[in-house]
């Protein structure tokens, strides 16, 4: 797992938080190569029974809620993001929200390969379009556009294998990496949380790509033996399959 973690950049996206939308949307529209080089991972809070599931394992969520203060600021704050980069916002309004609804669906349109469609939409849906992503009959809607199993993917979190197969591995990876909060971006043993540190992120991803110099007489170029790439570009497809801003 050490070696891995060396190679393959990860980024842990959330449909809750605003700013990890935000996040999604610099990496996308600024960074594309690093966007097809990272690892997407969801992040989300769990309900009871994931953080039973967690606890069983020995892991908890690491997470602590925010204050009320913290929320209001955040109110502010990204408006003035969001208009900074000439995106509307639309702010949802969340009653009794269960977030397995979107983020284990995420699962079953990567399976399907429509990963990075799915992330582009759901986000859409919720901070442009102020849906309620936890309504199973808005992530059908969305599957339906997609040309996915709408009835499936609505009832993703009533889906024990989901749950206790890749929605455990994802809350327990949580622990493991330390992502405490999103967005969060992972590369090596560096740690980067907040839309302001992902120039940071990007950078690093950037320095270790970057191929070394030929010696005199090679033959160069990218197939070339003489250039090794610490993020090759077959990375992309160990996560996502392409990055989620091709439709966007």
């Amino acid at each position: 797992m050490a070696g891995r973690r060396g190679k393959v950049p990860r980024f842990y996206f959330n449909f809750r938080s605003p700013y990890s939308w935000i996040a999604y949307r610099d990496l996308t529209d600024r960074y594309s190569d690093v966007a097809q080089a990272v690892e997407w991972h969801p992040w989300w809070e769990p309900d009871a029974d994931g953080e039973r599931l967690m606890k069983e394992h020995g892991e908890t969520f690491p997470y602590t809620p925010m204050t009320r203060e913290k929320h209001l600021y955040i109110l502010q704050d990204v408006r003035r993001l969001a208009r900074a980069r000439g995106l509307d916002i639309s702010w949802p309004l969340d009653e009794d929200p269960v977030w397995e609804v979107p983020h284990l669906a995420y699962f079953l349109a990567l399976e399907a390969g429509h990963g990075p469609r799915y992330i582009e939409r759901v986000y859409r849906a919720r901070w442009q379009e102020g849906r309620d992503i936890c309504d199973p009959a808005t992530v059908a809607d969305i599957a339906e556009e997609l040309g996915l199993p709408a009835e499936r993917l609505a009832g993703a979190a009533e889906d024990r294998e989901l749950r206790e197969g890749p929605g455990l591995a994802a809350l327990l990876a949580l622990g493991r990496d330390g992502a405490f909060g999103v967005p969060f971006f992972l590369h090596g043993y560096d740690k980067f949380w907040g839309v302001d540190r992902l120039p940071a992120f990007v950078e690093s991803v950037r320095a270790r790509a970057r191929p070394e110099p030929v010696e005199p007489g090679g033959s160069g170029g990218l197939d070339s033996p003489s250039y090794r790439w610490a993020v090759p570009p077959a990375a992309a497809r160990s996560g996502d399959q392409g990055h989620a801003g091709g439709c966007g």
